[in-house]
Order: C-alpha cells, then sequence, then structure tokens
C-alpha cells in the first residue's frame, strides 16, 4: 500500500548505501534534514518529541510543511529517516496504567510520523521488570503493535533489538521472532539491528567469518526480510556483556571489519544504517569510511 502522505522517493539503485547519523531535532523537526545534509548523510534519524517526555505539542502544520519541503529538497527519501520514539514507552509492561500510557503515546509517536509522510517508527521493544514472564512480556508487546497498527495506516514498526540490560526483551533473535509471530499484519512489522547491542547480547560480529554466521542466524531465526533498518555502532562493552555502551566506528571492541561488511554487502543496501556513535564531531569522517568501503566493493564487482 502507498502512503500518499509519504515523501518521494528517491530513485531506485539495486546497489546503493543509505548512511546517516541520529540528528538533532532542537528547534523543530525541520531543522533535522539540514543538519543530516551538513554531515554527508542522505539517510537519517531523529525524535519527533522529546524524547523524555510522555506529552508533547502537537506538530504544527508550518512545522509539517518545513519538513516535508526540506526532505525533497535535499533528497531524503521516507524510508530512509528513521524516527525512534519515546524512551519512557514499555509496550510489554507488566502494570496496566503504564502499559495504557505506552501504548497511547506510542500511537501518538506513530500519527506523528504519519503526519510527517514517514513509513518507518524504530523503538525498543519493552522490560517485564520481572513482574510477569518473558512470554507474556512478549505477547503484550505484539499486542501493543496490532492496536498502533489499527489505530494508525501504513506506518511500519520497526523493533530494535537490545543489549539485555535488564529486564529489557529483544535482545535474542528468538524474541524477535516471537513478536513477529504475533503481529497481524507482518508487513507492517521489522527489525532495526543495532550493532553494539546485537554484540553484546552475544552474537559475535569481530571477523567477516562470525559476520556471516550471525546474520545467517538472524536470518534462520527472523528473517533477512524483516531487516528495515541498522544502527551502526562500535562498543565499549566486552562481547556478551549485556551492557549497552556505544562508541565509535573501530575503537570499540567489535572493530572496522563488521562495518566493512555491512557497507560491502548488498543486503544491506536500500535501507537507513544509522550512526549513534558517540562523537558526532567526526560522523562525516566515520560515514565517508563506509562509504569507501562500499565503493571498493561496488567496484570489485
Amino acid at each position: 500500500m502507498t502512503n500518499s502522505n509519504s515523501l518521494e522517493k528517491n530513485a531506485p539503485n539495486s546497489r546503493q548505501k543509505f548512511i546517516g547519523a541520529h540528528v538533532s531535532a532542537a528547534g523543530g523537526v525541520d531543522q533535522a534534514p539540514m543538519r543530516a545534509r551538513e554531515i554527508g548523510a542522505n539517510a537519517f534519524a531523529l525524535f519527533t518529541k522529546n524524547q523524555r517526555q510522555w506529552a508533547a505539542k502537537p506538530l504544527e502544520p508550518k512545522t509539517i510543511s518545513a519538513f516535508k519541503a526540506n526532505c525533497k529538497m535535499l533528497g531524503f527519501g521516507a524510508e530512509h529517516i528513521l524516527p525512534h520514539d519515546s524512551y519512557l514507552i514499555n509496550l510489554g509492561a507488566p502494570e496496566e496504567e503504564k502499559l495504557e500510557k505506552s501504548r497511547a503515546a506510542f500511537i501518538d509517536e506513530m500519527e506523528r510520523c504519519n503526519q510527517l509522510g514517514l513509513t518507518l517508527l524504530n523503538f525498543h521493544p519493552g522490560s517485564h521488570l520481572k513482574k510477569i514472564s518473558e512470554s507474556d512480556c512478549l505477547a503484550r508487546i505484539a499486542e501493543s503493535i496490532n492496536i498502533a497498527h489499527r489505530a494508525v495506516p501504513e506506518v511500519i514498526a520497526v523493533i530494535e533489538n537490545t543489549s539485555g540490560q535488564g529486564t529489557n526483551l529483544g535482545w535474542k533473535f528468538e524474541h524477535l521472532a516471537e513478536i513477529i509471530d504475533q503481529v497481524e499484519d507482518k508487513t507492517r512489522v521489522g527489525v532495526c539491528l543495532d550493532t553494539c547491542h546485537t554484540f553484546t547480547a552475544g552474537y559475535d560480529l569481530r571477523t567477516k567469518e562470525a559476520c556471516e554466521a550471525t546474520f545467517a542466524e538472524f536470518d534462520r531465526i527472523v528473517g533477512m526480510h524483516y531487516l528495515r533498518a541498522m544502527h551502526i555502532n562500535d562498543s565499549k562493552a566486552e562481547f556478551a556483556s549485556r551492557v549497552d555502551r556505544h562508541h565509535s566506528l573501530g575503537q570499540g571492541e567489535i572493530g572496522w571489519a563488521c562495518f566493512e561488511y555491512i557497507a560491502s554487502d548488498s543486503r544491506f543496501d536500500n535501507m537507513p544504517l544509522i550512526l549513534e556513535t558517540i562523537d558526532s564531531s567526526i560522523w562525516k569522517e566515520e560515514i565517508q569510511q563506509l562509504r569507501m568501503y562500499h565503493h571498493t566493493s561496488v567496484n570489485a564487482e
């Protein structure tokens, strides 16, 4: 189904990489595309509201129009923009009051995406807080997605895998598969794999061979066709530590081999590859390095 509100798509290119970073929306979401362009990005992520508050003022029509105009002017397609929801939302919350509040906030986030002509919404799945079972929590997350789908058309719920800190679910590929299995409209659910989270959850990415094994396991358990985006981050924390601490590319425990692999492999073309690395002053250089790996691989074909 096409989204009549969605931004104009870039011309298709089977070997094109869409690389960017999570940029600030300070001063209004319409400022985010310019900040992305400043770092040489052709994709970006943003918050459409303050991520640490439950409520936010509705988006103003002039801001919506300016956002769409800026994206069109700078060539950002809707499918390469990855909004992220509020950190407060827990779609698997064990307490009914918190669950209802989270579901209402998630629907609001989806509505904001729809208003902006965006088709993806990235979110952390949820936490059981040791009050309900993992399976009950995963079922609540899936039902939360179903409720949001019924409330808002066309926006795709993109589940981000986690490191597994505390009682956060989504760190096992099996968790992601269990959620997706219970989502009614599977055309509107996807996954964003964060390299730091994947690594610290216990899936090795330090060599080309390790990457091949990890993505083969993801394909077997979840399915590569559900991969809609990636967060490209190195890790300060050790392998399988279940600790979420991002680092600049090549400066952490993962190393450049993983990022060269992703930049070179055609399975990661045509989706937003988003930096959330810790030093925004070198985002431009990190993007250029990833592009160099990509161009080298294309020229070698």
